[in-house]
Formats: structure tokens, sequence, C-alpha cells
């Protein structure tokens, strides 16, 4: 009998998207166009989170968004709504956005003529954490009503983001959620990342988290000759 053959596709798959999201990088880079990655489970609060961060920063940059759903086009007529300039991707299934799709959106937009783009990816703990989609900053939300124990469920999300929203802080006392714990388990799986306790609906810690992300879109303007 022949000898099984394995063959694993996930290296793969990964490379080949690492190689399209250096080219999205540098294609970013070019334009001086500075790139969020927001992530987080279905029903946290990104599409609010990003329309409550262009109402802070809207007047100092010129500011896109890429919205990535399974299907509808729910979040980018909020945005629309809000004044903002969307794009949607629509994957008909695939439960995260990777480089070569926000590479496709990019396509249809005039990338020269912003500063910012946020790319809201598909709700989901796990896929999105494993492709870089050529950003220069990773960041995630986490809402009080899902429970401060997901850091132990969904460890590489954490892993591998910059920046840790911990959103609808005004519902806590609804919920058993232990602020304390979560940022130990921060503190030990990524000390790197900065934590921002949030609420899209009261602007509670916004103004924080805009003054952190000013600070790293000037320091990337800096660095790409972008003043």
């Amino acid at each position: 009998m022949d000898e099984i053959r394995l063959i694993d596709i996930r290296d793969t798959i990964l490379s080949v998207n690492g190689d399209e999201a250096e080219k999205v990088r540098e294609r970013l880079g070019n334009d001086r166009v500075f790139m969020l990655n927001l992530m987080s489970s279905p029903g946290s609060g990104k599409t609010s989170i990003i329309v409550e961060t262009m109402k802070r920063l809207g007047d100092r940059y010129r500011i896109g968004v890429i919205e990535g759903d399974i299907d509808s086009m729910v979040d980018s007529e909020k945005i629309v709504s809000e004044g903002g300039f969307a794009v949607q991707l629509r994957t008909g299934g695939d439960c995260h956005l990777d480089a070569s799709m926000v590479s496709s959106a990019l396509d249809t937009m005039a990338v020269s003529d912003f500063d910012v783009i946020f790319v809201e990816n598909i709700g989901n703990l796990v896929c999105p954490a494993e492709f870089d989609i050529g950003e220069s900053l990773k960041a995630m939300i986490l809402s009080v009503p899902e429970g401060d124990d997901k850091i132990l469920k969904y460890p590489n999300m954490f892993r591998v983001c910059d920046v840790l929203l911990v959103n609808k802080v005004d519902a806590v006392e609804y919920f058993d959620f232990d602020f304390e714990a979560l940022e130990s388990r921060v503190r030990v799986l990524n000390p790197e990342m900065r934590v921002f306790r949030v609420s899209a609906r009261t602007g509670q810690g916004l103004d924080g988290w805009c003054g952190y992300l000013e600070e790293k879109i000037e320091a990337y303007r800096l660095k790409t000759g972008k003043l």
C-alpha cells in the first residue's frame, strides 16, 4: 500500500496571502494611507465604533471605510448615512477578509484621496486573526456582554492585535464582567496590547482611543513622508 501523503494547504494559503498583503502595504505606503483592520465577534459594535471615531477624526483626516460581510450592505449603508464613504465586500460565505479581497476594494477607490482607511472585518474571532490584509494597525473589539473569558477561548486574536477596545462598558452593571481579570490575562498574553474601555453609545473612553489612533496615524505619516 502506498504511503499516505499529507498536503498542508494552510501554510500555502497563508504564504500566498502574505505576499499579497505586502503588495497592499506597499501600495498604501506609496500613497501614504494608514489602514486599520478592525476585528471582533458579530454584534460587538464595530460599525458604531467606526462611526464615532469618524465623528472625532473626520475634520482632520479624509476617511474611507471598507466593509466586509458574508451578506447584506447594512453596515455600508450606515456609514454612508452618517456622511462617510464605504465600499462593501460581500464574501458570500467566507468568514474573513484576506489581502486579495482588500486589494479588490482598493481598486474601486481613489486611494490617494484618503488619509485613513478603516476595514471592518467579518464578525469572527478565529479566521480574521490568521490573515494579514496589509494593515498599519490591528485592533479588536470585545463587548461586555460577551464576557471577560474570550481571551481564554480565542487567544490568537488577542495575541495578534495591537489594541483592544472593550465596548459597551455602559452596560457592565447587567453582566458579570471582570475588567481586572481580562486585563491581567492580556498583560500575560500580549504585554504590548493597549486596552481602552469604551462605549459607542455614550462616548465614554472614545477620546482616549481616538487620541491613541491619531498618534499612530501621525507616526505613520511621518514615516512615509506625509505631513
